[in-house]
C-alpha cells in the first residue's frame, strides 16, 4: 500500500510540471511517505530527516514534506523534532500534496493537514508506475480488526472498500495501457466489500477479473485467516489468471497469544484453512507473517508458533521481533518479553523457516514453472531474473530480448530465496 501511495504522490507532482530526480542531493522537493507499523522504520525515518537540517540550511528553498503513517500519527512530534519540515500531510489527504507544494512555493509558511476520514480516494489521482507491466490496484483501504499490537486502523481508518465497477473499470484501462499484472491491495483482502455490500465480495471481484482479455496475471495482498472463505479459495483455484499465492499471517501459533493479540482465530482453525487451501491448490506457495516476543509470550507458546511453521509449510516468512507502539494495547501490557529471549527466539525461528524454504523450493528441481521475465539481474546482466505464479523469484540466462515475455523455465537448482535453471520454451513475447 505505501508503494501505491508513493508512486500516486509522485503522480501528484509530475501532473502539476514537477520532474523526478534522480538523487535527493539535486531535488527542489523531498518527500517522505512514512510506515509506523515497526518501531524501526520510524526510527529510520527521523534519522533521514534529521540528516536534511543541512541540506535545508544551505538551501532554504528547498521543501521537505511528510506524508504516510507516521505523519498521520505523529504530526506534533514532526515539527518539534524537524523544524525544517514544511508539509506534514496525512493518509487521507495525500491527492492534496500538490496544492500543499504550490502553497510553499508561493511564500506560505509551514502547512500540517491532516484530516481523520478518506475525502477522495487515492485511485482517483495520477500514478506514476515502477513497473509498466504491472500496478498495484487499491480494492479496501483501512482495517476494523485492531489487532491488539497494530497502529493501522488509527492511522488508516475504518474499512473504506470501492465499487466493484470502480475497480473493474481501472483495470480495465490498465490493461488497455498495457499492464499484463496486477496485484489487488487491502489491509484485509478478504473484507472487501462488506462496508457496500453488507458481505465479502472479494470472490466475485476475483471471478470478474479473471475474465479480461489482455490480463495475464492478478496478485493479492493481504488475507486476514479469519475471513478467508471456501468462496475465495475456490475463486482462486478455478481461475486461469490468478495467481496460486496466498499470504496469510498467522503472527503466532499459540492460542492464548493470539487471543491476546486479538486475532479472533485458533491454532486449530487456521491449520483447518491451510489444509482446504493445499487441498483445492496443491502446487500453491503459502507465505506468511510471524511475530516473536509478544507481551506474555511463554517458551511454551512460542513452541506452539514453531509446530505451526513446522505444519503449515510456508513457502517463505515475514519474520519479525515485537516492538510496541504507542497507542495500541501491547503496547501498555505487563509481562514485556526481556530482549535477550526474543533475540534467541528469532533465531530459532529463522533457521526453521529457512529450512523449510529450502525444502519447498527443492520440490521444484526438475520441473518446468511459468515465468513472467522481470529483467536482467543486478548481478549478472547475461541472467534473465523473473517470478512464476506462485511467486517465486527463478535466474536463468537469457537475451535481454525476452524480458517482459513469459517462458517455461526448467528449474536446474534450488536455494533458500531463489531458483535457477534455464529455458525451455518461450510462451508469449
Amino acid at each position: 500500500m505505501n508503494k501505491h501511495d508513493s508512486e500516486r504522490m509522485a503522480g501528484l507532482l509530475v501532473e502539476r510540471g514537477y520532474s523526478q530526480s534522480d538523487s535527493s542531493d539535486d531535488a527542489e522537493i523531498i518527500v517522505f511517505n512514512t510506515c509506523t507499523v515497526r518501531k524501526h522504520a520510524e526510527e529510520r525515518f527521523f534519522g533521514n530527516l534529521n540528516n536534511l537540517r543541512s541540506a535545508k540550511k544551505a538551501n532554504p528553498n528547498l521543501i521537505i514534506a511528510v506524508g504516510g503513517c507516521v505523519a498521520q500519527a505523529e504530526r506534533d512530534r514532526i515539527f518539534k523534532k524537524a523544524p525544517h519540515v514544511d508539509i506534514v500531510f496525512g493518509t487521507h489527504n495525500m491527492p492534496n500534496l500538490g496544492h500543499m507544494v504550490e502553497s510553499i512555493e508561493s511564500g506560505r509558511k509551514a502547512i500540517c493537514d491532516i484530516v481523520e476520514e478518506i475525502e477522495i480516494m487515492p485511485t482517483a489521482v495520477p500514478s506514476i508506475r515502477e513497473k509498466a507491466y504491472h500496478a498495484w490496484v487499491p480494492i479496501i483501504i483501512g482495517c476494523n480488526n485492531f489487532c491488539s499490537y497494530c497502529i493501522v486502523p488509527h492511522t488508516r481508518g475504518r474499512e473504506t472498500s470501492r465499487y466493484i465497477e470502480d475497480v473493474v473499470g481501472e483495470v480495465e484501462r490498465l490493461v488497455s495501457g498495457g499492464v499484463i499484472e496486477i496485484t489487488l491491495l487491502g489491509q484485509n483482502v478478504n473484507s472487501y466489500g462488506r462496508d457496500i455490500y453488507g458481505r465479502s465480495w472479494f470472490a466475485k471481484l476475483l471471478i470478474i477479473l479473471n475474465e479480461i482479455p489482455g490480463l495475464r496475471r492478478i496478485r493479492f495482498t493481504t488475507s486476514h485467516p479469519k475471513d478467508l472463505a471456501d468462496d475465495t479459495i475456490a475463486a482462486i483455484a478455478s481461475g486461469e489468471k490468478i495467481c496460486e499465492h496466498i499470504h496469510l499471517p498467522v503472527q503466532a501459533g499459540s492460542n492464548s497469544i493470539l487471543k491476546a493479540m486479538n486475532r479472533k482465530y485458533t491454532k486449530e482453525g487456521y491449520l483447518e484453512t491451510v489444509e482446504k487451501i493445499y487441498k483445492a491448490m496443491p502446487g500453491v506457495s503459502l507465505t506468511t507473517d510471524i511475530m516473536v516476543g509478544f507481551p506474555g509470550e511463554t517458551e511454551e507458546d512460542f513452541l506452539h508458533t514453531l509446530d505451526i511453521v513446522e505444519k503449515a509449510r510456508y513457502d517463505s516468512a515475514f519474520t519479525f521481533i515485537f516492538s510496541p507502539r504507542e497507542g495500541t494495547p501491547a503496547a501498555r501490557m505487563e509481562n514485556q518479553v526481556p530482549a535477550p529471549i526474543k533475540s534467541d527466539r528469532f533465531d530459532r525461528l529463522i533457521k526453521l523457516q529457512n529450512r523449510t524454504s529450502l525444502e519447498k523450493n527443492q520440490e521444484l528441481t526438475g520441473k518446468d514453472v511459468e515465468v513472467f521475465i522481470e529483467g536482467a539481474s543486478r548481478k549478472n546482466e547475461n541472467v534473465l531474473t523473473g517470478r512464476s505464479r506462485t511467486n517465486k523469484v527463478i535466474n536463468f540466462v537469457g537475451s535481454k530480448d525476452l524480458i517482459h515475455s513469459e517462458a517455461l523455465v526448467h528449474v536446474k537448482e534450488a536455494h533458500t530465496w531463489y531458483l535457477s535453471g534455464e529455458i525451455k520454451e518461450v510462451l508469449v513475447r
